[in-house]
């Protein structure tokens, strides 16, 4: 499966939770805006230390979602393979099989 049906699988599945548990879904997004807009940082900044946790934490569902916010932030693969440099010194051998998953996600979705 292609990384973008993956994605489009996941944030199929990411609506169901948000019609199974309202509230929880629109506090969850309002913590995450809060969080960005109060990081007196720029969206750029915000969205490779996001990448640099997912890719530590092996997430491959935040990888997409931020691979793509990234690029809307005005990221470029440049700076993702830098983020993910970091994350391979912070977590290894782990972190360098998910960096490899973060650059591919890019080059499919950002790039195709």
């Amino acid at each position: 499966m292609s990384y973008s049906d993956k994605f489009s699988e996941l944030k199929s599945q990411v609506r169901e939770v948000g019609k199974a548990i309202p509230d929880t879904v629109k506090s969850f997004n309002e913590m995450q805006k809060a969080a960005k807009e109060k990081s007196g940082l720029p969206a750029r900044e915000v969205e490779l230390v996001a990448l640099g946790i997912a890719i530590g934490e092996r997430c491959e569902p935040c990888i997409m979602f931020h691979v793509g916010a990234l690029q809307r932030a005005g990221g470029t693969r440049e700076d993702l393979a830098g983020i993910c440099a970091v994350a391979m010194t912070m977590g290894g051998g782990p972190s360098l099989m998910y960096a490899a998953k973060a650059l591919a996600i890019w080059d499919e979705l950002c790039t195709g």
